[in-house]
Parts: structure tokens; sequence; C-alpha cells
């Protein structure tokens, strides 16, 4: 930073406020924020602003003001030294655009920082301006940029990536790497002696600001909640020293913190209680605690590469098919949302005759909850292998007539045999209503489930796992693009939870591991009907095996001992 400030005179060093940002941002936060004064926390990013590498990562917890207490940096940096240029890199051009917009609010109201009014010859607008006591230059004092805009041709000695990963540009794998590769422009337009700080909150387990340490980045964590010894050793030396300080002066006192909110000011125990269960585990552990070390094949036993994609016809099916995962199998065109490297593959090899399924199931989630959605799921048997060929949804609508018919309409296409509600919501009510309608609109045999008796999580483990694994659940490819596609209409940072890959990959046997798992919960009720379905006839097969061997036996005695008859047979004995 020093390099930076260079223009910083005696004076300005000896001024309280010029010379420690934390002073400023007392002042920002008296003027902006009804005199509140910023939390430790907040302070604790200041000196890491203030004193930080020149390649810096900043991680900390949804909702602590990291973009606010940076942008504040920004023009305390601007009052040290006018003539730096500034980039800010967003993953929308909204968002950076925002940043800039409040880092001109605080020039414009601040009395100290009137001098750097843009003057009437100087760019002043909200996207790119000029501080009144800047040299001219090609580059303007402050510019906002997103992350996909042109990036070359821009010039900075400090570029600030605030929040360049969100889900939607982060939750495949082709989206994460084209990410890294975007970023890596960011050398290219700063200036030598420049420094790079990126802002942000993971937003996958594979997060680019994972692999940034490895590019020469120093990263800093401020988690919401004081780590257990388990968690310590997941940060490393990447966690805040405040952190490990506190919680070291705790242990002097005889307490233990852990589980503790790091910031109450911010955030109280009852507060991240409840965002827990709104986000669910791992998403908080996501969000909140900064923990991307969630890719455990133990804790996440389904996985997309344990399935066969491919085009599925709604009547017949090959025969007959095998599953490979090699390279040329890859379905690279669909957007996989599973853990880094799961991806979705074809079949090696099916048989080209098809033939008509032997069965077809849809299984109703109903929901008359306000987040939930109500799915329901089709899925189809044929010679002991699964077809998932079709799946809908509908939210906020509970028993409106609208998602019967939508069901019952699904249904016929589908030629339903038979459809399964979970008894979940109205003790029934929801499997009569559906009942009703299906007299005029698709008579159909519907049932209540008996399926859901024991805990939720490891229910739909125990039923998707062992057929996933033998690679007998096969999903057609219009219900993968469906599902990516379908929560397009949903506000941007539920849009991936929502989705039944999502849910598929991040399932644990821990309860509550999900904030949504209903899209999974319907695929596993209708894999569920089959697996008893095909249970029951195996042991029926067995029985009449056993029945038929037994038969065999007595014929061959009475051969053996008599003229084949029951005659021979009474008289030997």
């Amino acid at each position: 930073m020093t390099q930076l400030l260079s223009s910083t005179s005696l004076t300005q060093q000896a001024d309280p406020i010029l010379s420690t940002f934390k002073n400023f941002l007392y002042l920002v936060w008296k003027q902006f924020l009804d005199g509140k004064l910023p939390t430790p926390v907040q302070y604790d990013l200041a000196d890491f602003l203030q004193h930080g590498p020149k390649r810096s990562v900043i991680e900390a917890f949804r909702g602590v003001g990291k973009s606010w207490v940076t942008s504040a940096f920004v023009v305390w940096c601007l009052l040290r030294n006018p003539n730096l240029n500034i980039l800010v890199i967003s993953a929308s051009k909204n968002r950076s655009d925002d940043f800039s917009t409040f880092t001109m609010r605080i020039i414009l109201e601040m009395p100290m920082c009137a001098h750097l009014i843009p003057g009437p010859d100087q760019r002043s607008s909200k996207i790119a301006f000029d501080v009144g006591p800047a040299t001219a230059s090609h580059a303007p004092s402050v510019k906002s940029l997103g992350i996909n805009s042109q990036i070359a041709g821009s010039r900075a000695d400090i570029l600030i990536a605030d929040d360049i990963e969100v889900p939607n540009n982060s939750d495949t794998q082709i989206k994460r790497d084209l990410l890294g590769e975007k970023v890596k422009e960011f050398d290219a337009v700063l200036k030598p002696g420049g420094r790079i700080i990126y802002l942000g909150t993971p937003q996958s387990e594979q997060s680019l600001y994972n692999v940034l340490p490895e590019r020469g980045y120093v990263m800093r964590v401020w988690p919401a909640r004081y780590p257990t010894e388990e968690q310590l050793a997941k940060y490393g030396p990447r966690l805040a020293p405040m952190i490990t300080k506190a919680m070291a002066e705790a242990a002097d006192r005889g307490e233990d913190i852990s589980g503790k909110s790091t910031d109450p000011q911010r955030f109280s125990d009852t507060d991240l209680s409840e965002r827990e269960l709104s986000y669910g585990r791992s998403g908080f552990a996501l969000q909140f605690m900064l923990d991307t070390s969630l890719s455990d094949a133990d804790k996440f036993p389904l996985r997309l590469s344990d399935l066969i994609v491919m085009p599925l016809d709604k009547n017949r099916a090959p025969q007959a098919m095998s599953w490979a995962s090699g390279a040329e199998q890859r379905l690279d065109h669909l957007q996989a949302v599973g853990l880094p490297g799961d991806r979705y593959h074809k079949p090696m090899w099916w048989d080209k005759e098809s033939l008509p399924y032997e069965g077809s199931v849809m299984f109703v989630d109903p929901s008359g909850r306000g987040g939930d959605e109500t799915v329901w799921a089709t899925v189809k048997h044929l010679h002991g292998n699964l077809f998932l060929t079709g799946m809908g949804v509908a939210r906020n609508k509970g028993y409106d007539k609208s998602v019967l018919l939508n069901i019952l309409n699904d249904a016929r296409k589908q030629k339903v045999n038979k459809i399964i509600v979970e008894p979940n919501f109205g003790d029934g009510m929801f499997a009569q209503l559906l009942r009703n309608e299906a007299m005029s609109t698709y008579k159909v045999e519907i049932e209540d489930s008996e399926w859901a008796k024991n805990q939720k999580e490891v229910r739909i483990i125990d039923t998707l796992e062992p057929i996933m694994n033998q690679h007998r659940l096969i999903v057609d490819e219009a219900v993968i693009e469906w599902d990516y596609t379908s929560t397009d209409g949903y506000a941007k940072e539920e849009q991936t939870y929502m989705r039944l890959m999502y849910q598929l990959t991040r399932l644990t046997a821990q309860k509550g591991s999900l904030a949504h798992d209903d899209r999974v919960d319907a695929l596993a009720g209708a894999v569920a009907y089959w697996v008893e379905f095909l249970s029951r006839n195996d042991r029926t097969s067995a029985k009449q095996l056993k029945d038929d061997a037994l038969q065999a036996e007595l014929d061959k005695f009475l051969d053996d001992f008599g003229d084949g008859s029951s005659a021979g047979y009474l008289r030997f004995f």
C-alpha cells in the first residue's frame, strides 16, 4: 500500500483520519448509519484492507457489510492520493454500479470529502467518475464493470472484485472453469505495483476463492460463528486472527465460545439459528461459516455420474443398456450442478430394440407451506431398470385446482398407471381432491403413500443409493434441462437450492441438511414404489422357483421308486 499512497504528505500522515482507515470508517458509519458504530469484525476488515498484501481475499459471512466497508476504503484511498485509478468488478454490472454509487454518495455528502467532488470538465457518472484534484488520465478515478464486460483496456492501481462469484455463474463445473479464466484478465489491467482485493462469500464447494491462494493471494476468513475444534483445522491459517485470539482468551477464562456469534451486533445467536434452518446446514456452512470442505464422498453419497442420461420416449425404452463413465460418455452440453468433477454420462451401449414400459407411476409430494413446491415425478419400469421421464412443480398454490389439473394432465401424457400421494399435509385431503378431479379428467388409480415413516434424509438415501450405485436409474435429458431452467423465475439466491440435481448431490444423512428437498423427495418416492414392487416380485419368483424345485424332486422320487404314479408311491410305503 505504501507505493499506492506515495503522494501522502507528512501532514496527512499525522492526521489520525487520513493515517488510519478505521477512524475514517467511524465517521462514515456515523454519517450514513444513524450514528451506529462499526462492529469489531468490520473494524478488523478495515485493518486488513489498509495493511493487507497486494493480493488479498476477504471472505466474510453474508450480511457483514464487506462492500460498504470497502467502498469507504476507496474514498479514504482517494483522500490520501487523488490520482489513484480504482476499478470495481462484480458478477453483474448493477452490483458494481451500486458499489460506485455509494462511493460517490460518501464524496457528495461528507463535508471533509467536498474537494473530491468532480469538476464540471470531469467524468461524473455513477459508473465512471473522477475526483476533483485528479490529474488528467484516460482512466477514471473510479470505474465499475460486470465480470462479463470488456475488461481489457481498463487500467487500475486498485482492482476490487466484489462478489464476482454468485450462484448463476458458479453452479456448474463449466461455469466455474469459465469464471476462473475471466479473472485472469485482472493482472492484465493492473498497473505496476497495483493491488487486487477480492470480496466474497463462496457459492459452491469448489469455489473460485479456494484456488486463489495457489495464485499467490492471501486469504482472510471471518465466519459468522466461532468454529469448533474440528472446524479450526479446516480453516487453518486463513482464519482471521481476531477469531482465534477471542477463542484463546475465552479458553483462558474457562469458557467455550464455539458456536456463538462472532459479531452479535450484526447477528445474534438466535438470528443465526433461524438462518441455518432457512438455508439448510450445507447452505449455511457456505454462506455464513465459509466452509467449502463439504465434498467428502461419505457425506454426499448420491452422484450424477451414477446416473445414465439419454433422451427417453414416453412409451418405450431400450430393453438393455450398459453404463460407463469414460470421456466419450460425458455429456458436457448439460449443466451439471453436482459436486466438483461430477458429470452426466450417456450409456456406453444400449439395445436398439425397444419395448413398452411394464408400468408407470407418478409420485406427488404436495405442499401447503410458503416457499416449498408441490412436486410430481414420473418413474417407469422395464426389465429391472427405472426411467425418470417427467417432473413438474407448482409453487405457493397449495390445493389450487390448477395444480390438480396439471398433475392429472401430465399423468395422462405419461400414461401413468398409478398416482401415489405423500400424505404429509391435510391427512390425505390432497389425494381425495385429486380423486375428485380425476373422475372427469383422467381416471387413474390414486393412493396414499405409506413410505414417509422415518427420517426423511435417511429414507431418501436408502432408497436412491442402491439403485444409483447399480446404474439402474435412467434420466431423460429433457428432465435435466427442464430442472435447470425451471427455477429461472425464482429469487437468484435460491435458484440453485430448488433444483432436483442440486438437492440430489447435496443430501446427507444429517437431519435438516437441505433447506429444500421437495424434488428429490418426490423422485425417491416414485423409485421407492418400484423398489418395493421389484422386491415383492423377487420374493414371489424365489418362492415359485423353490416350489418348482421341490415338485421336481418329488417327481424324480416317484420315478425312481414306482411307476411315476401316486399308486407306485403308495406301494413303496
